[in-house]
């Protein structure tokens, strides 16, 4: 039992580390930028947490029971996928369409009271806000972004959090208890890392606009960067588009 314990101890800040992954980071940096309620951004990555745990699970039980071996190409393009959804975030963010996107989803959400620009009247904003519950509901639009994504990342990560696990624990039942250990440390992780990155935005956002808008092009030019870097590491040194791909999973 102490082993185990042990063992799902590991899971859990493994899990947690995994979390703080640059392209992890970067991905979630870009989403929470225009986030000005760190309650809120918390829960943004709590949805990212939980789709790279469920697909995670499925793919890592697949090689588990199933003894799958993942092809070299298959693995280098789902590590393509991460690089190409960094590039379009990062594209989104700079052009300013990833704000009209979120807004146009918010404005269509019904909301339980009436509708006040808060950000506008800042003197004003705490009667407002507490007239206007519907106001900070999240959306299905916030919900549903960073849940894509972070199935996108699991895609990435799960083969190697599979074979490391398999190479650990013998026993199938809890190689997968293992997975969901790990990734319930994802989730925490993840929800504590956009608290912390959504406080410098949601600060400035409300007392010093330029600077605000400053880092959010910053947030979108890192992603474009990283993602065109990610591209290069996988489809050129790894070979993806030429006759002799070579993949590590990692």
């Amino acid at each position: 039992m102490t082993s185990l314990a042990l063992i799902a101890l590991v899971g859990f800040v493994l899990g947690m580390r995994h979390a703080t992954d640059p392209d992890h980071v970067i991905a979630v940096t870009t989403i929470v930028s225009k986030q000005r309620h760190i309650g809120k951004a918390g829960l943004i990555g709590a949805m990212w947490g939980f789709g790279h745990t469920l697909t995670i699970l499925i793919v890592g039980v697949a090689i588990i029971l199933f003894k799958i071996v993942i092809p070299t190409r298959l693995g280098l393009s789902m590590e393509l996928a991460v690089g190409l959804m960094l590039i379009l975030l990062g594209i989104l963010n700079l052009t300013g369409v990833l704000q009209r996107l979120t807004n146009r989803f918010a404005h269509n959400h019904p909301h339980t009271g009436p509708a006040y620009d808060t950000e506008s009247l800042p003197n004003e904003a705490p009667a407002l806000e507490s007239s206007a519950p519907g106001k900070h509901s999240i959306g299905l639009w916030n919900l549903a972004r960073p849940l894509a994504i972070g199935i996108v990342h699991g895609l990435a990560g799960s083969a190697a959090v599979a074979l490391l696990v398999m190479t650990t624990i013998k026993d199938p039942r809890w190689e997968i208890v293992y997975l969901l250990i790990f990734g319930l440390g994802t989730v925490a992780g993840m929800m504590l890392i956009t608290g912390l990155i959504a406080v410098p935005f949601a600060y400035t956002s409300r007392r010093y606009s330029a600077w605000n808008h400053r880092m959010v092009y910053a947030s979108g030019l890192l992603s474009l960067c990283f993602g065109l870097f990610v591209s290069y590491q996988t489809g050129i040194v790894g070979g993806l588009f030429t006759s002799h791909p070579h993949w590590t999973p990692h």
